[in-house]
């Protein structure tokens, strides 16, 4: 399950699942804690609360010792990209959902479902309200790359190069998701 691809469960809806070494209570950190979450995803402050400001700042070049240039069509993300969105779910430790991307209007909704398996944890990432495929297909190359590095960071491992990886899903969910 750790390298299963995402799913549309809507048009504009697209779904991963992966099992994570517990417990519950150090998954949710790693969603939550800036520093923890800055290892797999970006730093930034939430105000863990419904209505509470989220804030991400992404280095992904910096998510491995592996470098790689970024992508020209990412040039803008390359010395980092900043994201705000707002909480609009939170119970500790089993959900958090905020918006995604308020700042440049392209506002979608991200959540997270974490669930006990015995001495593992289902973490279900669920996003939202994409405006269209092109969005599908880097939501879901972004998402896959990034959750393959908390995999990694998780299970002690040095994770590669964000955007070697997130390339290749990127052509991979080129071909999966359909064509409207």
């Amino acid at each position: 399950m750790n390298d299963s691809y995402g799913t549309l469960v809507a048009s504009d809806t697209l779904r991963l699942q992966r099992s994570l070494p517990g417990p519950i209570e150090r998954i949710w950190a790693y969603l939550t804690e800036s520093d923890k979450r800055g290892q797999w995803l970006a730093t930034g402050d939430m105000d863990l609360r419904v209505g509470g400001k989220v804030g991400l700042f992404f280095r992904h070049a910096d998510l491995s010792p592996q470098k790689a240039p970024t992508p020209e069509r990412y040039g803008e993300m390359e010395n980092g990209h900043a994201m705000s969105g707002r909480i609009t779910a939170c119970e500790p430790p089993r959900l958090l959902s905020y918006t995604w991307g308020e700042s440049d209007g392209s506002e979608s909704e991200v959540r997270f479902d974490l669930t006990e398996q015995d001495e593992h944890v289902l973490l279900t990432v669920t996003h939202s309200r994409l405006r269209n495929r092109d969005d599908l297909v880097s939501v879901a190359g972004g998402w896959h790359a990034h959750l393959q590095i908390l995999v990694d960071r998780l299970q002690g491992r040095e994770p590669p190069n964000f955007w070697v990886i997130h390339e290749g899903l990127e052509t991979e969910y080129e071909k999966r998701l359909p064509v409207a």
